[in-house]
C-alpha cells in the first residue's frame, strides 16, 4: 500500500538503512544458530558499521533519540522513511524487552533447551521480519507487520 506520494530510490534506500539496528540488536541471539550454520556469520559483515557506531557509551541512547528526533518527527522527510525508521526502533524496542525477559528466564530456571529454543525462535523472527521489510522498502511498498505496523502508524501519522 503506498500513501500520499510515490517513493524515490534515495527514500527507499534510507528506509531500508534503518532495519540495520533491529538487525545488530539481535545478533547476540543467533550465537545457537551460528554456531549451527556458520554461514549464517555473514550477517555480521551487514552489520558491522552500526557495530562500530555502538562501541561509543550510551550511543543506544543517542542513536535512538537522534532518530526520533530527527527523522521520525521532522515532517521534512518523506513519510516512507519516517513510517519505516519508527518501524525499526519499535523492532529493537520490542527486542530490547525480550532481552530483558530472557535474562530474567535464565537467572530463575536453567532450561537450556527451552533458552536455546527461544533465542532461535526470537532471532529467527528478527531476520524474517526485517527481511521482509527491507524488501518491502526496496519495492517501495510499506511494510504490514502485524501489531508492529499499527503502532508505527500511531506514532508517525
Amino acid at each position: 500500500m503506498t500513501w500520499r506520494a510515490t517513493t524515490t530510490i534515495p527514500d527507499r534506500i534510507f528506509a531500508c538503512l534503518a532495519y540495520l539496528l533491529p538487525l545488530f540488536y539481535v545478533m547476540p541471539l543467533g550465537g545457537f544458530l551460528f554456531e549451527m550454520f556458520p554461514p549464517l556469520q555473514a550477517l555480521f559483515i551487514v552489520v558491522l558499521p552500526v557495530a562500530l557506531l555502538y562501541s561509543i557509551p550510551f550511543a543506544g541512547l543517542i542513536v535512538f533519540m537522534l532518530l526520533y528526533l530527527l527523522v521520525v518527527r521532522n515532517s521534512r522527510i518523506s513519510l516512507f522513511i519516517r513510517y519505516n525508521t519508527m518501524q525499526a526502533m519499535l523492532m529493537g524496542i520490542a527486542l530490547f524487552i525480550a532481552q530483558l525477559v530472557l535474562q530474567l528466564l535464565t537467572r530463575v530456571a536453567s532450561f537450556e533447551l527451552l533458552m536455546k529454543v527461544l533465542f532461535n525462535f526470537i532471532f529467527i523472527a528478527t531476520v524474517a521480519g526485517v527481511i521482509f521489510a527491507v524488501v518491502q522498502s526496496i519495492r517501495g511498498i510499506y511494510a504490514e507487520i502485524p501489531t508492529l505496523s499499527d503502532a508505527t502508524k500511531s506514532q508517525v501519522f
